[in-house]
């Protein structure tokens, strides 16, 4: 019989231009599937896990094909939908789809490769070194040991000379041996024993246990009955930590009654997700407004894949994911929840969970990577009634649905839905649409103040339109009042700052017994500390940017790369000891509070006090229940909070966000100012929103006054069809960068060059970004322009070509190439 070989394209987590082919030994033929991880060889050592894009007969005629070393899964742990996606965005973002497969797989999928040594049979004659014999010995008696076991050995940091030396003597061999990164969570669970499985032995065991004054063991019996509701008639186990915490004991005390067979303990592999969570309430009733936005979005929906609900903040329109969301899990279909920050999801999983009890799944960066991977097996096990609603950020994309129905984008407008870095650059809400069109699902973005390119499609009645322009319960919307923070200086009435206006309103709503919230887009104490002398501020060694002070750490930090060093008091160019700190950030806010307001309870929300996997859910918590009457932030005070006794919002510094050179800073200033205004006022009442602002005359703030979203989407949707750019084209950031600044303004030259001919006026560049060093590395950048019209994606990546072959095949080869599609 003819034995038939085949091959198998597989994706490989790596940037390879193209998948690699293998040979499948012959005892795989039959076993392989499109989506099966499979354990591939490359390079001369390395091992890695690969994803089975297709198998075949066809013989790569360009090298020889290596064998598939092993198949990891019974069943595909990727769907054909998936891996149309990965394709779509490493065509659509310029990268390549092993970069794609990096990010899509939680890192729990992913097997590494880890060296490890072992003994040869080597002539005893060989001479070796004091620590080759120490090496030798340890190997005699463990046969294998990796490269961190022998340095602990030694106590030496750098040993690869030694074993460098050993296999050439041919004393030692490499290996590598595939590592498992998921681990199951194994919890151990306590039963009674057969020396206390009924009532008669337990009284006779506690009677016993009284004799011999084991006070300890009769305690934790007692605690054992009571968490197993023996008195109801059950018999639960009881988790072993869970018994040692309530009896306050330690697990000796429970290994001791394990001998004597008054407890039973048993291993089983548990989940880390909530399992207990039920619905406990439907979803409210829908207000008129409400329904009649409801019945449009469904109305939308019959002729267009993608509607907007534009809402008011404070309108409801989480109430109205709701209702959408129980019609798609009532036709059997799963609900993708994205939201572009973490610290969101706190509060809406509450909501959520609460109407639909275990059916929401959370998936997010917050979460460990053993957590992400029970996600995943749960989504792709698809059990009914669990995690048919994922709630998560940008990653949740990438989970493996088969009944996608509905996709909810909320906040569509953030830019935290874009991926910066590393590739791939991809666009959360324009994937989301990408993905659900292969289900035929249905897209609901929903934002108070959408992205001129999202309403500019709703004009254009490519996307259907739905809106809700008043506040629920008849709330009105905040009153926004502008301080002149001038006036106020030449005055001389500003506290630090705080304008007079601002700290009198602060004083007015805490002793109503009211909370506030208070807004400043820059975390730290403070972003210059100057020398008065001659200027000078201390820098960043590896970026050019200023070190900001932390005060908490006392420590001067880069936010870029995360260097940091102690607070100078000596000017390292003058000798001078006049340092001076300039500006302000969250941490100074909360500093001068306390000065200002010393018996009140203030709290900061940024990313120095969020770090932690539950910091957002206990800030947020707090302040819910009123242990904080203030609370100070950076943008994630902005987004979608829903706070019931806020009636305060102070903006500190508007100034900052209007002057950021960049054709989207208007548009982010206006969004952030109006976001963070809606926080204001929520239940009972109207609120109140003071922006301090050395310009009060500027246009912009005109119109946060007055809330008109529709003037300011006019005022700059011409000057972006007058200047030319989105959403009547499309762009293309071009980013080179090395550690010499002199190499990559001569490659940016040579690549302009190449770029010219085929671009003219629509390439601007080669110029320096606002910092033009980050961790060591010089950039110089290219913005490209790219008219809307066919052919368009042959122009693109006829650009990547030109560029890569300008770079690659000179003497410019070190340097590094970043392409970003859509850039926000």
């Amino acid at each position: 019989m003819e034995r038939i070989t085949y091959f198998a394209d597989v994706i490989v987590p790596q940037a390879l231009p193209r998948m690699l082919t293998y040979r499948v030994p012959q005892f795989m033929n039959g076993l392989l599937s499109v989506g099966q991880r499979v354990v591939v060889p490359l390079g001369k050592n390395k091992l890695l896990t690969g994803v089975i894009r297709s198998v075949h007969k066809q013989v790569p005629l360009e090298y020889e094909a290596k064998y598939i070393d092993s198949i990891l899964d019974d069943y595909p742990l990727v769907h054909e939908h998936q891996l149309r996606l990965w394709e779509w965005m490493a065509d659509y973002y310029c990268c390549t789809v092993g970069e794609v497969m990096n990010a899509a797989l939680p890192a729990g999928l992913k097997l590494t490769s880890e060296t490890k040594f072992m003994l040869l049979e080597f002539d005893e004659a060989i001479e070796l070194e004091q620590r080759e014999e120490t090496i030798v010995d340890a190997l005699r008696s463990r046969e294998r040991m990796t490269m961190q076991d022998i340095s602990d050995l030694l106590d030496l940091k750098n040993v690869q000379p030694l074993l460098k030396s050993l296999i050439a003597k041919r004393v030692l061999i490499s290996e590598e041996e595939i590592k498992e990164k998921f681990k199951p969570k194994i919890t151990e669970f306590v039963s009674l024993g057969v020396a206390a499985d009924s009532e008669q032995k337990l009284s006779e065991l506690f009677n016993e246990l009284e004799k011999r004054r084991a006070q300890k063991q009769s305690d934790a019996l007692m605690v054992y009955l009571r968490l197993s509701e023996w008195d109801k008639g059950d018999k639960k186990p009881v988790e072993r930590l869970k018994l040692q915490q309530a009896a306050v004991i330690n697990a000796s005390v429970i290994a001791a009654m394990q001998e004597k067979n008054i407890f039973s303990i048993e291993a089983k592999e548990t989940g880390r997700l909530s399992s207990h969570l039920l619905a406990s309430d439907q979803p409210k009733s829908l207000s008129e407004a409400q329904q009649a936005a409801a019945d449009k979005i469904k109305e939308e929906w019959q002729t267009k894949e993608v509607c907007l609900l534009h809402g008011v903040t404070s309108s409801g329109k989480t109430e109205v994911y709701a209702h959408l969301i129980e019609k798609a899990i009532a036709q059997n279909k799963q609900v993708l929840f994205l939201l572009p920050e973490i610290a969101l999801t706190t509060q809406i999983i509450h909501r959520l969970r609460k109407y639909f009890g275990k059916r929401v799944g959370v998936f997010h960066s917050g979460y460990s990577d053993n957590e992400r991977t029970e996600v995943w097996q749960k989504v792709l096990s698809d059990v009914p009634g669990e995690c048919d609603i994922i709630l998560g950020a940008r990653s949740a994309l990438f989970l493996p649905f088969t009944r996608l129905g509905l996709i909810i984008v909320d906040e569509e407008h953030e830019q935290s839905y874009k991926q910066y870095d590393p590739n791939p650059r991809y666009h959360a809400r324009d994937s989301a649409i990408w993905l659900a069109a292969q289900f035929g699902a249905k897209v609901l973005l929903g934002s108070a103040t959408p992205s001129v390119e999202t309403f500019w499609n709703a004009k254009q009645n490519r996307y259907g339109l739905a809106t809700l322009d008043k506040r629920f319960g008849g709330i009105e919307l905040p009153e926004v009042i502008l301080s002149d923070i001038r006036s106020e200086l030449k005055a001389k009435t500003m506290k630090e700052h705080f304008t007079s206006a601002l700290l009198d309103e602060m004083k007015r709503v805490l002793a109503a017994g009211e909370q506030i919230i208070l807004f400043q887009n820059r975390r730290g104490y403070t972003p210059l500390w100057e020398c008065m002398a001659c200027g000078e501020v201390p820098k960043c060694t590896r970026c050019d940017v200023a070190l900001t002070y932390h005060k908490h750490a006392h420590q001067l930090k880069c936010h870029y790369c995360g260097y940091s060093k102690q607070p100078i008091q000596t000017c390292n160019v003058c000798g001078s000891h006049e340092m001076k700190m300039l500006g302000f950030g969250t941490e100074k806010i909360e500093d001068d509070i306390q000065t200002f307001l010393p018996d009140v309870k203030v709290q900061r929300m940024d990313l120095d006090t969020t770090r932690s996997k539950t910091g957002y859910q206990k800030i947020i918590s707090d302040f819910e229940s009123g242990h904080i009457q203030i609370l100070v932030g950076t943008q994630m005070v902005t987004k979608g909070l829903d706070f019931d006794n806020v009636s305060l919002v102070g903006i500190l510094n508007a100034d900052k966000m209007l002057n950021y050179p960049d054709f989207r800073s208007i548009e982010r200033g206006f969004q952030i100012m109006m976001q963070v205004s809606g926080r204001a006022g929520r239940k009972n009442k109207r609120g109140k929103v003071l922006i301090q602002t050395y310009n009060p005359e500027h246009w912009l703030l005109d119109m946060v006054v007055m809330s008109d979203y529709y003037s300011f989407y006019n005022k700059e949707i011409n000057e972006r069809q007058h200047y030319g750019y989105p959403p009547f084209v499309r762009m293309m950031q071009i980013t080179l960068k090395h550690k010499e600044e002199d190499v990559v303004k001569q490659a940016a030259t040579e690549v302009g060059k190449t770029l010219r001919p085929m671009l003219g006026e629509y390439l601007f560049g080669p110029e320096e970004p606002y910092i033009k060093r980050i961790n060591n590395y010089y950039r110089q950048q290219f913005i490209i322009k790219l008219e809307k019209k066919p052919g368009m994606g042959e122009l693109k990546h006829g650009i990547v070509a030109k560029v890569k072959e300008t770079i690659l095949t000179s003497e410019f080869k070190s340097v590094r190439i970043a392409f970003d599609v859509d850039p926000v």
